[in-house]
Order: structure tokens, then sequence, then C-alpha cells
């Protein structure tokens, strides 16, 4: 993977790691004895602009990607809401299907704006995944996602998503009360920039398209690898 580390922006073109730790308490105690969540999502990605402004980066079609599965290699999805979250789960490689994605980050922000095109590059809605503001490294960035998200239309019309995924991890304890009404806030915030149209809604991202010479970026072996600095406070400047 390409990165040009922890504080400097990454070139357009460059392929990096965006990720998602599992979702739950972390272990207490001092720094050495400490571990994060280990990573259970990972998408290779194109870097597209990273500025002071922004991060956009590409997921490109037939992407292999690391995602949660049940123990038996089932979807999550498959498995009832009330055992979703505590059924025994596992990690497997999959291809990224569809048209591609498009993930727009602003730093400190908790979420993240995906577009979305049908065949033809047919635009089809942006997408605001709630999650933890992102910690930059030098091979991507870490995030946790926060279950609750809200589609977005052309038309400016919009709606909450994933509302009984996010009810119930608060039911099994992977969300505590204060966070899940951080994460409602953050939602909140999120629904007034699109009442007001703002960034990046009003931005014309739908128009972009990836640069046809890019390669598809490779999943590593070491994809779930550890920051060297992992238990370091958040990044200046995070994305």
């Amino acid at each position: 993977m390409t990165g040009t580390g922890e504080t400097e922006r990454w070139a357009p073109g460059d392929q990096i790691l965006w990720r998602y730790r599992g979702n739950g308490p972390r272990r207490r105690g001092p720094a050495p004895a400490r571990t994060p969540n280990p990573v259970h999502i990972c998408r290779p990605v194109t870097v597209v602009q990273d500025t002071d402004e922004l991060l956009a980066v590409w997921v490109a079609p037939g992407t292999e990607c690391v995602k949660p599965v049940l123990a038996d290699g089932t979807d999550v999805h498959a498995e009832p809401l009330a055992t979703r979250y505590t059924a025994p789960r596992t990690t497997a490689r999959s291809p990224w299907l569809g048209n591609g994605v498009l993930k727009l980050a602003r730093p400190g922000e908790p979420w993240s704006v995906w577009l979305f095109w049908d065949r033809g590059w047919q635009f089809r809605s942006w997408y605001v995944n709630l999650e933890e503001p992102r910690t930059r490294w030098p091979g991507g960035i870490d995030s946790e996602d926060h279950f609750l998200d809200i589609s977005v239309y052309p038309d400016h019309s919009w709606l909450w998503r994933d509302e009984d995924e996010f009810a119930q991890a608060q039911r099994v304890g992977l969300m505590s009360p204060d966070a899940a009404r951080q994460v409602l806030a953050a939602g909140r915030a999120a629904v007034g920039v699109i009442r007001e149209w703002g960034a990046p809604f009003r931005d014309g991202w739908e128009d972009w398209r990836p640069d046809p010479r890019w390669r598809v970026p490779a999943l590593p072996a070491d994809w779930d690898r550890l920051p060297d600095d992992w238990d370091r406070t958040p990044s200046p400047m995070p994305s």
C-alpha cells in the first residue's frame, strides 16, 4: 500500500485501507495492557482527494474486501435481529459488488457520505454513514460504525436507516446510553446539513468519474494489522 504518513496528505491515485473496528467496550488499563477491538471491515480504496477540508476515496467494483460473517460463513443479516450481534462471528473475504462507491469524509465529522450509482452512471443516492471520526495511520484510516444511517435522494428527501439495528446494539451492550445519545446528536446534525443542502450534497460529486488508469487495489495479507502507534491520542488531522 502507498501513503505519505500520518500528518501528510495522500495523493490522488494512492491506495489505502478504509477500515472499521468491531463494536463494544474496549479493555481498560495501562496502555501496554489495552487492546483495541479488532478490525472486522476492511476495504482497499483509491484516494481521489485528500485536503484539509475533505478526504475522498473510491471503492472500485470487484475490490476484494473483508466483512463480518456468522461463524458458519453466512451473511450476518441472515441472523434474526434478536441474536444478530451475539451470535458467533468471523470475517470473510468478499468482492465489492455493484458499481463502486465514492466515499467522502470531512475532518472531525462523526459521519461519512457515500455516493451510489446504478448502471450507466445513473446517480441513485447519498448514504450518510454515522461513525466515529476517522483516525489516520500511514496505511489508511480506521473508524467504528455507529449502526444508524441516513439515505438522501436527488430530490432532497431523506430517511433514517437501520434504526432497528441501532436499538438492538444498545440492548446487547454494544453501545452505551451516553454513546447512543452522541450518535443521535450526530445524526440530527447531519440532518441539519441535508436540510440546508450543505456540503457535500451541493458540491456536484454525483458527476465525478474515476480515472480509467487506476488499478483495482489489492487486499494485503496484513489487512488487520495494528498501526504502530494504535493507542496514541487521535490525530490532529482526522479524516
